[in-house]
């Protein structure tokens, strides 16, 4: 097919016309492999504080207030054992050809959305940690009001994703017609 078959008007076209389908990168949450800073953290902090009753049991401290004060700290301990993986849960991401949607919340959820074509520039990070852990961070500034710059922490697999937004965000601003000008 010539190109005076495909534009009738006879004028080369950079890119084949939209057709509209969105088409999902990524969908989900961030992967916990990826926060391993924080479950050790989180997770050695509730160990001592479960510990702690049971030391104070098995000594006999006469100082320790006894079972409600123990009851106290298992229950903190377990919950901050867990806090890093329900950090986690209440982050989504969706991540399409047209738009990333960036929804957190536990019990109230609040969804921001960030239109590629506003996304005036994108880096990529993984640390040696990230490396072995296959994931990364994406980080997107945008011109966007509500959402100038979006972290997408613990991503798995980061870089092919990475360079399919780096391509998807150029052809979405050819598609509008948007045009970046420098003035300095």
């Amino acid at each position: 097919m010539t190109t005076e078959e495909s534009n009738p008007i006879g004028q080369d076209v950079p890119h084949k016309p939209t057709d509209d389908k969105e088409e999902v990168y990524y969908q989900g949450s961030p992967l916990l492999r990826g926060e391993i800073g924080r479950v050790l953290g989180w997770g050695t902090s509730g160990v001592v504080l479960v510990v702690i009753p049971i030391l104070a049991w098995s000594y006999g401290w006469r100082f320790w207030p006894g079972f409600w004060l123990s009851l106290i700290f298992w229950v903190v301990g377990i919950a901050l054992a867990f806090w890093p993986w329900v950090m986690t849960r209440t982050i989504r991401y969706r991540i399409s050809n047209y738009r990333i949607d960036y929804e957190r919340g536990l019990l109230a959820k609040r969804i921001d959305t960030l239109e590629l074509w506003h996304v005036e520039d994108i880096t990529f990070n993984q640390s040696i940690m990230d490396r072995l852990m296959r994931v990364g961070t994406i980080t997107i500034i945008s011109n966007d009001d509500t959402t100038p710059q979006l972290a997408l922490h613990s991503v798995p697999n980061p870089r092919p994703l990475f360079e399919a937004l780096k391509q998807r965000v150029i052809a979405v601003k050819r598609q509008r017609g948007v045009i970046k000008m420098d003035l300095g």
